[in-house]
């Protein structure tokens, strides 16, 4: 997956999910982790980092 296939996965992810979307995208990394898809899971976590940038920094 290209880093523009990421960015727009990430920007579809979080319209549909709002601030849940990195955690489903963190829980997809850690399920293909775990199966042994390294590249999937790095793909994830690539999304969710993706998805922490579209938020942007916490407001306190």
């Amino acid at each position: 997956m290209s880093i523009v296939q990421i960015d727009d996965y990430a920007r579809q992810l979080y319209s549909a999910h709002g601030d849940r979307a990195e955690y489903e995208a963190a829980q997809k990394a850690k399920d293909y982790a775990a199966r042994g898809d390294s590249q999937t899971a790095e793909q994830w976590r690539q999304v969710r980092e993706a998805i922490r940038v579209l938020r942007g920094p916490n407001a306190s």
